[in-house]
């Protein structure tokens, strides 16, 4: 039997909003364990985040004279890259309802991507050693988490449409030796929204979800 999870899909939505929102629901989870799961998916202005160890030796520019905002974040990983044309999921899930293994849930998260890039005649890869999902050498998917008792935040970043040039400004995720693809260089007419309602449908099938959408995020 499913469990219910809430919904909460919007455009283009400013990073810290985001961050702000996420924070909230971690900590009624944390407080209140027994509250549904959560996944947020929107799309945010151009920003670059970094890791909580994430080196400064992968921008290529000066961190004090940024091209877009940028943020240290609590999330793993190094740096990336957010904008129009990417679909980013945050994840506010117990894993105590799951399975309490951020590696199994590391692999849940490329799995829900890989399903999705199948529905479009693509083959999403892992790479051993790496997070992440490619195709044909290109990373199409940045993953990133972070979990306090359990409970998850941060999440995933899917390439469908995007301006790629703002991944130029560094060494996302700090691998030099493989580039940042998009959807839309395998599939030129590829609609965000379309891409969007099948990682919904393929979330809820890998992590047992079934939706009720969210019209507002309450403290």
């Amino acid at each position: 039997m499913k469990s219910t999870g809430r919904l909460w899909q919007q455009g283009v939505s400013p990073y810290t909003k985001t961050l702000e929102s996420q924070q909230l629901l971690l900590h009624q989870r944390c407080e209140n364990p027994n509250l549904d799961d959560v996944l947020l998916l929107q799309q945010h202005p151009p920003t670059y985040t970094l890791g909580r160890g994430a080196s400064l030796r992968f921008l290529k520019f000066n961190p004090e004279d940024p091209p877009a905002e940028i943020h240290r974040i609590g999330r793993g990983g190094e740096v990336t890259y957010h904008c129009p044309g990417q679909l980013v999921g945050y994840p506010i899930l117990n894993l105590q309802r799951h399975q309490p293994d951020l590696h199994w849930y590391l692999r849940q998260l490329e799995a829900v991507i890989i399903a999705v890039l199948e529905d479009y005649g693509l083959v999403g890869e892992r790479i051993e050693g790496l997070t992440g999902v490619w195709v044909e050498g290109r990373k199409l998917a940045a993953i990133g988490i972070q979990a306090k008792r359990w409970i998850t935040m941060h999440g995933f970043a899917l390439n469908i449409c995007p301006d790629l040039r703002g991944f130029e400004q560094i060494v996302p995720c700090g691998i030099g030796d493989r580039a940042v693809g998009s959807m839309a260089q395998f599939i030129p007419d590829i609609e965000l929204l379309a891409v969007q309602q099948r990682v919904v449908h393929h979330f809820g099938e890998q992590f047992n979800l079934h939706w009720q959408a969210m019209t507002e995020i309450e403290a």
